[in-house]
């Protein structure tokens, strides 16, 4: 039964499957392999454009189809200006949040914070290239760690971050480079509002220190936000993250651990997901659901 009006279809049936985030919750999870969570992120990504959310995706695959208003394509090397504190000068989150970045990507102690802090603050610096060409302690333990791969994402203006964007991060090999930009831009856009955020692969985006601290600014719940995390790995960090699951076909001991993680107790309502098929599990302080149905046609094309 749909609820509310950004409850969109996600299985089709005699009674379609609707995912309804006001009751169901604001994040859902979606495990399958091969190229299923990515076909069905896009598909979900295309029903909530037509309810007049913008989207803010961040792709591993380099596979997530739409329109967006600005691609940020992040290579090995590339100028792109993903410095939290240019970000912070641009107005895109406050001074404090743009030097606990730094504080989490180069291991600062609360001390060094501080003092970045301060002199961010009074205006001496304002970037991370110039954090480092300071002198202070902290420079010297950002150092440690720091490299020309990440002075490259450094340099450069900052991208323009409105409307609906996709971070692309399918061409870069660098798993630092990929939590680097991933904890950047999600604070960013970690208030924005109207809003369908995508995370595929949700495991890689999850993998570093850096984006594993960057998962809970877009899976919390916010009003007038809905956070997709689609994965071909089932990983307890994963299934841990509050709400929905969305089942598509994976390996039969796969589609169990998912049933036995979400509650789902053995029987005939675990049933086998095919290829065509998806199971939509939602739960409640009072019962958890399992809800059975095909693939939407905007998945299967």
């Amino acid at each position: 039964m749909r609820h509310s009006r950004i409850a969109v279809k996600v299985l089709d049936g005699e009674e379609p499957v609707f995912y309804d985030p006001v009751y169901h919750g604001r994040t859902l999870k979606v495990f399958g392999m091969d190229d299923y969570p990515v076909r069905f992120l896009s598909y979900v990504i295309g029903e909530y454009r037509k309810l007049g959310y913008s989207a803010v995706v961040f792709d591993t695959t380099g596979e997530v189809e739409g329109d967006f208003d600005e691609v940020i394509e992040v290579r090995d090397g590339a100028s792109l200006g993903l410095d939290p504190i240019k970000l912070y000068k641009a107005g895109y989150f406050d001074p404090y949040t743009a030097v606990t970045i730094v504080q989490t990507l180069y291991g600062l102690d609360r001390a060094l914070t501080d003092r970045l802090y301060v002199d961010v603050l009074l205006g001496k610096v304002s970037s991370v290239p110039e954090a480092v060409k300071r002198n202070e302690k902290y420079s010297e333990v950002i150092l440690e760690s720091y490299t020309p791969l990440d002075e490259a994402l450094y340099s450069g203006e900052p991208p323009k971050l409105e409307g609906s964007v996709r971070v692309n991060l399918g061409e870069t090999r660098s798993i630092t480079l990929v939590g680097i930009a991933f904890l950047t831009l999600a604070a960013a856009f970690e208030k924005r509002r109207e809003t369908v955020v995508g995370l595929v692969d949700g495991a890689v985006l999850g993998y570093t220190t850096a984006g594993s601290a960057a998962m809970p600014l877009l899976t919390r719940p916010l009003k007038r936000r809905v956070t997709v995390v689609a994965s071909q790995y089932v990983l307890d960090s994963l299934l841990n993250i509050a709400g929905p699951t969305l089942l598509l076909y994976h390996d039969p001991d796969v589609q169990s651990l998912v049933y036995e993680t979400s509650g789902v107790p053995p029987g005939p309502t675990r049933k086998f997901v095919g290829k065509k098929a998806g199971t939509l599990i939602t739960r409640s302080p009072e019962s958890v659901d399992v809800l059975h149905g095909g693939l939407p046609e905007g998945v299967l094309r």
